[in-house]
């Protein structure tokens, strides 16, 4: 019980200086993939051809993205580092969520039934606010709901937002109604565990 969270701690420590070092080497890579495509380099050069033949074609759909949205190609390379840095942080926080939860798991069968009923209904509770959240960043970057990746988001959702949207209106075009979820959400959380305690 006590080693689990020293090693998933030292685990998460590796992850985090892997992550740091990757974007850092990342970042100069995409500089000198910047400078390339700004011409800042010779583009005759070797290492303009090099970057051409070997980082170009990995960050070519990030590219594409760029330029339908309306950007330049030449900003594509810090798009790619945006995108590193947030896997990164995204890969983070899921790990020590995980490891959150299943610190949380053992401590509540080590006190028995009351502790695992708690433990389940703020699990509940907890994969209802993270649907929140992947539903409302979804929609910011325009990820489709039928999307397998956000669908299940909707489908957990949905039910609780509903009915909200009778109620709350609209505030121009933004929709608060998953912020009063997201709050409400945590309130009848904290009554329904301090009931169970």
């Amino acid at each position: 019980m006590n080693s689990f969270p020293v090693v998933y701690g030292a685990f998460l420590g590796i992850l985090k200086l892997v992550v740091f070092a990757l974007a850092a080497v990342l970042a100069v890579v995409f500089a000198f993939d910047w400078a390339v495509r700004a011409r800042r380099i010779s583009p005759f050069s070797r290492v303009a051809r090099f970057f051409r033949a070997t980082v170009d074609p990995v960050i070519a759909p990030i590219e594409r993205r760029v330029v339908r949205a309306g950007g330049m190609p030449t900003a594509a390379p810090w798009w790619a580092l945006v995108a590193v840095v947030v896997g990164g942080i995204l890969l983070i926080s899921l790990f020590t969520f995980l490891g959150g939860y299943i610190v949380g798991a053992q401590i509540a069968f080590l006190r028995g039934p009351q502790g695992v009923i708690a433990f389940l209904v703020s699990a509940a509770f907890g994969l209802l606010q993270v649907a929140l959240l992947v539903r409302v960043v979804s929609s910011w970057v325009g990820v489709s709901p039928y999307s397998a990746w956000v669908r299940w988001s909707y489908a957990l959702t949905e039910p609780i937002l509903r009915p909200l949207r009778r109620i709350i209106p609209t505030i121009g075009m933004i929709d608060i109604t998953p912020i009063v979820a997201y709050f409400f959400l945590r309130l009848v959380a904290g009554l329904v565990l301090t009931a169970l305690a």
